[in-house]
């Protein structure tokens, strides 16, 4: 078993170990921001064993149907949780609104807090762990789900102080006030896993700097005149490169071979932890500015 899928496993064995206390005592309790904390993981876990799967298929070979392999399946998850991640939050700011026009009242504070106090120390954890496999392996997967946990950790330290609060001064409004901005804040952090991965399934450049970083390699080889068509995309930890490179016209086949080798090595060398595709087109001429006089 990968790193990437050993990850999922832990991140939604531990969703579900949080989901069970947490409905229980959310439920129990008739605490919005306790409740809204048990969604959050019971999503948490249906979208960490997704991505099991996700991981599973992105991490499958190239072949005749899938020529660039599945590297995409992973931005595709991406999408679908953080819209999932929206829909619960809309979910817990209508739980909400409704405590607050129906003035419910919360119970079972005391064991409500060491609920929390529990799943804040497991989930900081289970963040730390996601982003040292995210770091190692470059999975879009992963990293959406660290960041995930990561948004947990501070809607449970806000579901700490509210209950806290609550339980000194009696006031539910408060549970209301960060059940709600809890909602929100989950809301606001699903926008960026669905912006990554779209940009991801549009096929989106790779970072400025990286591309400047191929380009001062390409620029640096005494053998290629010029070079242009340069393209370059992600797909899970998988980096694509293409271009052309313009060589003398008496060039040998072979000297231009070993230039485009050199060239290759040296971009892989950027950043090891990638899988690097690359494919160099030789021309003997620059016949980029040709297509553009007849276009």
């Amino acid at each position: 078993m990968t790193s990437q899928k050993k990850a999922t496993v832990v991140s939604s064995s531990v969703a579900a170990v949080l989901t069970l206390i947490k409905l229980v005592i959310g439920f129990a309790s008739g605490s919005v921001a306790v409740l809204a904390s048990a969604v959050d993981s019971v999503l948490d876990m249906f979208v960490s064993i997704f991505n099991y799967f996700a991981i599973s298929k992105s991490e499958k070979p190239a072949d005749k149907t899938f020529n660039y392999g599945r590297g995409k399946i992973e931005a595709l998850a991406s999408v679908i949780e953080g819209t999932i991640i929206t829909i619960s939050g809309l979910f817990l700011l209508y739980q909400a609104v409704k405590k607050a026009i129906l003035g419910e009242v919360s119970q079972y504070l005391d064991i409500s807090i060491y609920v929390m106090i529990i799943s804040i120390i497991i989930t900081i954890s289970l963040v730390t762990y996601l982003n040292i496999i995210a770091k190692k392996t470059n999975s879009m997967v992963i990293k959406a789900d660290a960041l995930h946990y990561k948004t947990d950790v501070f809607s449970n330290l806000a579901v700490l102080i509210s209950l806290l609060l609550v339980t000194f001064t009696g006031y539910e409004i408060i549970d209301v006030f960060v059940g709600g901005g809890i909602a929100i804040y989950i809301i606001y952090s699903a926008y960026e896993l669905i912006h990554e991965g779209v940009l991801v399934l549009l096929d989106r450049a790779v970072d400025e700097n990286l591309v400047e970083k191929i380009e001062e390699i390409i620029k640096a080889n005494d053998k290629v005149n010029t070079y242009h068509l340069l393209k370059t995309r992600e797909a899970s930890n998988q980096t694509f490169v293409e271009v052309h490179l313009v060589f003398d016209c008496l060039i040998t086949l072979m000297d231009a071979h070993r230039a485009s080798d050199s060239i290759e090595n040296k971009i892989k060398k950027l950043d090891e932890k990638r899988e690097w595709i690359i494919n160099i087109h030789m021309d003997p001429y620059d016949d980029f500015k040709m297509n553009d006089l007849h276009h």
